[in-house]
């Protein structure tokens, strides 16, 4: 039986509990993610059909991919912090950023995504698997 992923905003102020274990955990270098992120990529834990309780009151942002995915990324409205990233026509997919977690330990990236839009000071780990945008399903 797994242990429940935890975690919440820098203040405090939101704080959610993750039933199951993620589908995926990747690295994104998309210019979305950088730009989110502060960065030259963002992380993500990616579970899907996974039980999700937040406590608190997340606030959204809307962008839309360069596929035309329209996604949701959750914040708190008091700290700033970037929490979450839903996807309205996916309504069972929910991320979480590592460093929400309250342990950030438990985030083990298995690819890197849209090295296309990647940086050459952004270094990643040269074992992962690399895919120049999103990978095949």
């Amino acid at each position: 039986m797994s242990t429940s992923y935890t975690g919440g905003c820098a203040c405090g102020a939101i704080r959610y509990e993750i039933s199951g274990e993620p589908a995926v955990m990747l690295d994104c270098q998309c210019r979305q993610c950088q730009r989110d992120s502060g960065t030259g990529h963002q992380s993500h834990l990616t579970f899907v059909a996974a039980e999700v309780k937040i406590d608190g009151d997340l606030s959204h942002w809307q962008t839309v991919g360069d596929d035309g995915t329209v996604k949701q990324r959750g914040f708190c409205p008091t700290c700033g912090s970037p929490v979450s990233l839903t996807f309205p026509d996916m309504p069972a997919v929910f991320i979480v950023t590592p460093a929400s977690l309250d342990d950030p330990g438990r985030y083990q990236p298995q690819l890197v995504s849209w090295t296309a839009a990647g940086h050459p000071w952004d270094h990643l780990d040269p074992a992962l698997p690399k895919f120049d945008r999103m990978p095949p399903r």
